[in-house]
């Protein structure tokens, strides 16, 4: 039948069996971000007004070894680099009270006093992209970031036109100390991409080579 052409919509693979149709993108306005320990702890709100948010990066440094004729690079020290999160300023204020109460929770700004250590104010950040289930068809998540250590970096209260049809919002920079990927279905513990148990290669030699 004809329908079956469909399934040739993709990249020719060395085997018929894994020459399949293409698979199914996640989207990105299919999302939501969870913060745990934020401010007064209670941050519903602050879930419902996100507007949209950066997904982690890490980066590693280049360490060169010089050699002879040439160099070879080894990977260094990794880096999270910091995500963004917008959010809807409400007419009610709990957006700003929650950003807010996480702020002084970094610093007393009417006190001028700091936190005793980064346990006191440092939150966890949740973000998963979900398959677009709602009401009676229950929602599940297709990935999920979890990022630890979490704290504002800075907060940008934006600003106030009278020539724009947009509502006011509140621009996050959060920095983080780590983050751990989960896959469709993985529970806490099971860990899919970054985060997994990979066996550890105890070679001796700085080259890539492969075989003998």
């Amino acid at each position: 039948m004809a329908i079956t052409s469909l399934g040739r919509f993709g990249v020719p693979a060395t085997d018929a069996a894994s020459s399949t149709a293409l698979l199914m993108p996640k989207l990105k306005y299919r999302f939501r971000v969870t913060f745990l320990g934020f401010g007064a702890g209670d941050t519903i709100e602050l879930t419902k007004q996100v507007v949209d948010v950066t997904r982690p990066k890490v980066s590693f440094e280049e360490m060169p070894i010089e050699i002879y004729n040439s160099k070879i690079k080894l990977a260094g020290k990794y880096s999270w680099e910091n995500v963004t999160v917008n959010l809807r300023d409400d007419a009610t204020g709990n957006v700003q009270k929650a950003v807010g109460l996480q702020v002084q929770k970094q610093f007393d700004f009417m006190e001028q006093s700091s936190a005793r250590s980064g346990i006191d104010y440092k939150f966890q950040t949740v973000m998963e992209v979900l398959d677009g289930g709602n009401g009676q068809d229950a929602v599940s998540v297709l990935e999920r970031f979890e990022l630890y250590g979490c704290f504002l970096q800075n907060v940008d209260y934006g600003d106030l036109n009278y020539a724009t049809n947009e509502p006011a919002t509140v621009a996050l920079t959060i920095v983080y100390d780590n983050a751990i990927q989960f896959g469709a279905g993985a529970s806490t513990g099971i860990e899919r991409g970054i985060g997994a148990a990979v066996a550890r290669s105890l070679g001796s030699v700085t080259t890539g080579q492969s075989g003998a």
